[in-house]
């Protein structure tokens, strides 16, 4: 569900869930100003005491109410001086309390069958729910790589926008930012792992993989060679069970290059599955520069 309003020229909208007036009952002037304060960013209850200048005992008490009414909810912990730190959430930027059915109106976006189904891990109901992780482009890891992966990812983005109702605040890191915690996260992957740190992490586990020199097909047992060859592969995340990874990668800069394209002009073939195994989420694409300007314009699907 969303709350749209209409500003000057804009539509702005933000997530929302209905809830019941059960919910809204005993919640104190001070429940809400916490609600306020941990609607932007989490926070554990030590730091919500401070910022809102009242005694900790307290925010512990209204913290408790709120979480069993399910308008808040533990985003993550940290261990700080020997014991552990719970960061608190707003289950959903807003809340809304309905009073009559809902009337007809025209959808903000439509997206049925298998884009919705292939989508749906990290675009729900038109929010963006996974994290975006590209290559740093200074120097790193064992090979020295720099990345110029993250600059094609922007077209991609630009491509998932066009499913989104709402855009969430920061979903974008360097591979060389990424922490454990992160990992357990959604994710969609730019990069193969000679500049994405993180894909080395994931690689293993792929049906489609970085071997060696090459790129290799566990569905074909197939080699490729090729600096144009790219991958799209979708598969579980081996970090967190519910969760799922987007892989959009090459062995080199030309080859995501080639996957991201492949997402931008061929995005129905994506969805059909690998030629060797429909029910597995695994492509290969080439890249082809079809203008002969030396950059890749187009793709074949290999597989």
């Amino acid at each position: 569900m969303f709350v749209v309003k209409q500003e000057k020229d804009e539509l702005l909208s933000l997530p929302a869930e209905e809830i019941d007036l059960d919910k809204l009952r005993n919640l104190s002037p001070l429940a809400i100003e916490i609600m306020k304060l941990i609607s932007e960013n989490a926070m554990y209850p030590a730091q919500i005491a401070k910022s809102l200048k009242e005694h900790e005992q307290k925010i512990y008490y209204h913290i408790r109410n709120l979480e069993r009414k399910n308008l808040i909810k533990v985003v993550k912990e940290e261990n700080k001086q020997g014991a552990v730190a719970r960061y608190y959430k707003l289950c959903e930027p807003a809340f809304v309390l309905r009073f009559k059915k809902f009337d007809k109106t025209h959808k903000f976006s439509k997206r049925e069958g298998r884009s919705k189904e292939f989508l749906e891990p990290f675009i729900v109901d038109g929010k963006f729910d996974a994290l975006i992780v590209v290559g740093s482009p200074d120097p790193h890891g064992p090979d020295k790589a720099r990345s110029r992966d993250g600059y094609y990812g922007m077209d991609l983005a630009l491509f998932l926008g066009t499913f989104l109702n709402y855009v969430p605040s920061f979903n974008v890191k360097l591979d060389t930012e990424t922490r454990e915690e992160d990992l357990k996260q959604n994710l969609i992957i730019i990069g193969g792992p000679i500049v994405n740190k993180v894909m080395e992490k994931f690689n293993d586990d792929l049906p489609i993989k970085f071997k060696e020199k090459n790129i290799y097909s566990t569905l074909s047992k197939q080699e490729y060679p090729s600096d144009e060859i790219g991958i799209i592969v979708k598969a579980k995340n081996p970090f967190c069970d519910g969760k799922q990874i987007l892989v959009v990668a090459g062995k080199r800069h030309a080859g995501t290059r080639a996957a991201i394209i492949a997402f931008l002009k061929h995005f129905s073939s994506i969805l059909d599955g690998n030629v060797h195994k429909k029910k597995i989420i695994a492509k290969v694409v080439e890249g082809i520069d079809l203008d002969s300007d030396g950059l890749v314009d187009d793709v074949e699907i290999r597989e």
